[in-house]
């Protein structure tokens, strides 16, 4: 089977359409592959950490979208959500704020190698 990590890097904070044509187009291939009965994971890391207190606001544009893959968040950068400013709101919306990987300079990143370990391709947006 098939196995794919999302990582949505992309920044709500600079009120781009092309940061939201990123977000809304990881979302829809993370509802793709679901649909299908892939193996598949959504990480929220860097600027992309603040995307789930935006993304938990039912008049977003992409609040469906995101509902109906929110069961296939596998976490959100703790380390990149201390940088940008998202812990708090991240921790709000419930997912998983993840540090398990030391990198000096951090308390802890989510890993995404890990990924790699596990037999995972990256897709990022």
């Amino acid at each position: 089977m098939t196995k794919t990590a999302i990582i949505l890097y992309s920044d709500p904070k600079s009120g781009s359409e092309e940061a939201l044509g990123r977000l809304f187009n990881g979302l829809f291939l993370a509802y793709e592959l679901k649909e299908k009965k892939q193996d598949v994971a959504v990480i929220f890391q860097g600027a992309g950490t603040r995307w789930p207190a935006e993304l938990a606001k039912a008049d977003h544009p992409a609040h469906g979208l995101y509902e109906a893959v929110k069961d296939v968040v596998a976490g959100v950068c703790g380390g990149c959500a201390d940088v940008f400013g998202a812990t708090e709101d991240a921790r709000k919306t419930g997912l998983k704020l993840d540090y398990e990987k030391a990198i000096p300079g951090t308390p802890g990143v989510l890993d995404v190698s890990s990924y790699l370990d596990q037999g995972y391709s990256l897709v990022t947006f």
